[in-house]
């Protein structure tokens, strides 16, 4: 059995113990809201498709907690003008328990939300329901510490290689002399 309702804009598919975040609604957290913007109901007997919406047609929800959606940055360009606009935005939204779907506001719901029963409660905070408390065994400690492993040489060069480049490396070719007039004259 679900529903399709309307609100904020947006469409959703809801059906009875659903969580939805819907655009901000007016109502603080623990107070029923009523949608009546219903498109669709199907049961698993019949659908109700509205025209464009249902009439008497209603779901009832439960404000859970009002909050913000993660951040979105909106960045504005526009080339070669040096125009850059950076803004950021959160979007409020209240998070909302589906609780019952009616065809008709009077009647009775067809499908209603029955949370699961709760664990009862045991003094303590750190007994487990229905099991022992768990002890922690404290761990052996060793007799003998173990000497630390023999030390490794760098790989990579090392002083026989570093010679051995400074050997081999190139000596600087020395600058060649100004030109001497006579070469400037024949050029010319």
């Amino acid at each position: 059995m679900f529903a399709i309702i309307r609100t904020g804009g947006k469409q959703y598919r809801v059906q009875p113990g659903d969580l939805l975040d819907v655009e901000r609604l007016a109502a603080e957290q623990g107070q029923p809201v009523a949608f009546d913007n219903i498109l669709l109901i199907d049961d698993d007997k019949e659908t109700l498709v509205g025209t464009p919406l249902l009439e008497n047609a209603l779901v009832k929800g439960e404000v859970v907690e009002q909050h913000k959606d993660r951040k979105i940055l909106v960045f504005k360009k526009k080339r070669r003008k040096q125009y850059r606009r950076t803004r950021g935005h959160r979007q409020a939204l209240t998070k909302v328990r589906i609780l019952a779907i009616h065809i008709d506001r009077n009647s009775a719901p067809i499908q209603e939300f029955v949370p699961p029963p709760s664990p009862p409660r045991v003094a303590g905070p750190d007994v487990a329901v229905g099991k022992a408390p768990v002890v922690k065994e404290a761990k052996p400690k060793k007799a003998e510490k173990v000497a630390p492993k023999a030390v490794k040489p760098k790989t990579g060069k090392g002083e026989a290689s570093r010679a051995k480049d400074k050997e081999t490396k190139k000596k600087p070719i020395a600058k060649k002399a100004a030109p001497s007039e006579s070469s400037a004259r024949s050029k010319e």
